[in-house]
């Protein structure tokens, strides 16, 4: 089942508080970016963050998940009412990923042959 814009807008605005917060349509589902780092997605309705030991310590019942499949990489989160919780583990959760590659124009491939 696929995420639904509404429930998607939802999950946006009660994070809003942690910064800039974009999504995007990744895969069918929708990814999110907070100050333009990709920190979660919106699966099947659900809302999850990338593993960090934030979370680890916000979240400590969670369960490693792999909504998309693959190796479990990211958190589930459950509780969408408390706002200044997940302000908290949204900043936390970005601030210990990395900070995006910038993309540069006109790179040329390298030829490894």
């Amino acid at each position: 089942m696929a995420s639904s814009l509404e429930y998607v807008e939802y999950v946006a605005g009660q994070i809003g508080q942690a910064g800039n917060i974009s999504y995007k349509k990744l895969f069918g589902e929708y990814g999110l970016w907070c100050d333009g780092k990709f920190f979660g997605t919106v699966e099947d309705n659900q809302f999850y963050v990338k593993m960090t030991q934030a979370g680890h310590e916000m979240l400590p019942d969670a369960e490693p998940a792999a909504p998309h499949g693959g190796t479990p990489g990211m958190y589930l989160v459950e509780d969408l009412e408390d706002t200044r919780f997940l302000k908290e583990l949204v900043s936390r959760t970005c601030e210990e990923l990395p900070q995006p590659k910038q993309k540069t124009a006109g790179k040329k491939a390298r030829n490894h042959g």
